[in-house]
């Protein structure tokens, strides 16, 4: 026989449901600000904000097309370099990253002031070596270290790059890349101390049938003196800067190449078609034009200036006082 629940059970029961679904939604509650908190790696600063790597991503993505032409004419082939990454991360978490024999060149890029790095995967340095020596790129399965031609071959690449890398950061500031030294086991390269922040950039290029990694690393102290500079606006701001300079540049340029003919009018007068057609030699025509007044010039047959005649040196020449206004003469009348 079924049991019939009193009044104060069935109260009972209801209470203790009503807590329990309390306790859970206080549960889920608590869930969802632990979910919401991001734990913060003290070995991993992230000390350069999101705004400025933005800013570094479109800086070397022009890089990545500059650099992308200068490998194509060197190579006589396409050669593509694309952006990859910008990341920043502990100058020793970079170091194991890199591939032991390395072709790794150290550099100075005033007024940054540490030594910056580059390294060339060595599947991409071979595969260099090979076409710039007549081969078609093709990729080689080699560990061991370069012999003194092929890092002299390296070497231009590493100074193109450098003329390159100037001309990406003319936008935020100016430097001047110069060589330091080339290594082949990076962890004999010390440009900062292992815990240091670094921005790494990252590209991947591609020759025939070979890829590899380029890879540019700047010490955070490199960057600190000019990191306000890092923002959006003064990339916008600078980038419209040097277009309009550069547009000047080719109209001058333009303008530069244009002949035009300018003639000055002395004297003006008026005669009758029969005292024209009755001309002769050593014939006189009067005119009623004063020589102390102004004269007329004329560009391609168009009125521009006013004029005084005179002489420079031994030779017949005009002064221009007065540009002559068409539209403004118009007005007046």
């Amino acid at each position: 026989m079924a049991k019939i629940l009193s009044q104060d059970e069935i109260d009972a029961l209801l209470t203790t449901v009503s807590s329990n679904e309390t306790g859970a939604e206080e549960d889920s509650v608590d869930d969802d600000k632990f979910k919401s908190i991001i734990a913060y790696d003290f070995k991993h600063p992230n000390r350069v904000s999101k705004d400025q790597i933005r800013t570094l991503e479109n800086m070397h993505d022009n890089f990545a097309g500059h650099y992308g032409s200068t490998l194509s004419a060197i190579m006589r082939t396409i050669v593509d370099v694309d952006l990859v990454s910008v990341d920043q991360i502990t100058y020793s978490e970079f170091i194991m990253s890199l591939v032991t024999p390395s072709c790794t060149y150290t550099f100075s890029a005033e007024p940054l002031e540490a030594v910056c790095l580059i390294d060339f995967n060595p599947t991409l340095t071979f595969s260099f070596i090979d076409r710039m020596f007549g081969g078609n790129g093709k990729i080689l399965e080699t560990e061991r270290e370069l012999t003194g031609i092929e890092r002299s071959v390296m070497t231009r690449l590493a100074n193109k790059l450098y003329r390159d890398l100037e001309r990406a950061w003319e936008n935020i500031v100016k430097i001047q890349a110069e060589n330091k030294s080339f290594e082949t086991n990076p962890q004999f390269i010390q440009i900062v101390p292992p815990g240091e922040t670094v921005v790494v950039v990252s590209f991947q290029i591609k020759l025939f049938q070979s890829t590899g990694l380029l890879t540019i690393c700047y010490p955070y102290v490199s960057l600190e003196p000019i990191i306000t500079k890092l923002s959006a606006q003064n990339w916008i701001d600078a980038t419209k800067k040097k277009n309009l300079e550069s547009d000047r540049q080719i109209n001058l340029y333009n303008i530069n190449q244009v002949s035009a003919e300018v003639s000055a009018q002395l004297l003006t007068t008026n005669i009758k078609m029969r005292d024209f057609l009755d001309l002769k030699v050593n014939d006189i025509i009067p005119s009623e034009t004063k020589i102390s007044e102004d004269i007329s010039v004329f560009v391609n047959h168009r009125k521009k200036f006013i004029a005084r005649p005179g002489l420079s040196g031994k030779k017949r020449a005009i002064q221009v006082i007065e540009h002559y206004d068409e539209e403004k003469l118009e007005v007046e009348n």
